[in-house]
């Protein structure tokens, strides 16, 4: 039996400098763009003084961008919803910062709290809706950045008993797509 450790094997990585891979300016995979939105998310003095809420539509501002991504900020107050729709050829990650949204998929019904995280991949099909009887609030980074939100009609999304929520689709304008 060896009893060398793998770190006796191979050196300690930090001792030589050269092979460490200098430090990202922008995240460039599904973890560092979760671990963006966690970071986001942390720091409420980086939106909060933001959001808005609009009882007609759901309000949203883009936050920031980088090469190749957009991050959102949208508000739900109760009742919104995105109605069924994909993301086009946009993945991304959907982070609840306050509040709590539901979100239905072909799969089933999840609700989605403050803290909580959703990774999709292009084609990923969902409803999002606050049933809540309080406003939340979600962050939204979308990689490449969105250009389509395809709306899709309603299906069998939804438990037995709930009426389904009517799409709702804001046109994509210049200063920002459609999102949810």
């Amino acid at each position: 039996m060896n009893s060398d450790s793998d770190l006796q094997i191979a050196g300690d990585i930090l001792e030589v400098p050269h092979l460490l891979q200098p430090p990202r300016e922008h995240p460039a995979t599904v973890a560092e763009f979760a671990g963006l939105a966690r970071s986001i998310a942390a720091d409420r003095s980086q939106w909060e003084h933001l959001v808005e809420y609009d009882a007609v539509s759901r309000w949203y501002h883009r936050l920031r961008t980088g090469p190749g991504y957009e991050v959102w900020l949208l508000s739900w107050v109760p009742g919104q919803g995105s109605g069924r729709h994909d993301h086009g050829r946009s993945s991304g990650v959907l982070t609840v910062l306050d509040g709590a949204l539901t979100e239905h998929t072909g799969r089933g019904t999840r609700a989605l709290t403050a803290g909580a995280q959703r990774v999709f991949a292009p084609g990923y099909v969902h409803d999002v809706v606050n049933d809540a009887l309080e406003p939340a609030v979600s962050l939204h980074i979308y990689y490449p950045g969105l250009t389509e939100m395809p709306m899709l009609p309603q299906s069998r999304l939804r438990t037995a008993g709930v009426a389904p929520v009517a799409p709702h689709c804001e046109a994509p304008a210049a200063a920002g797509p459609v999102t949810a």
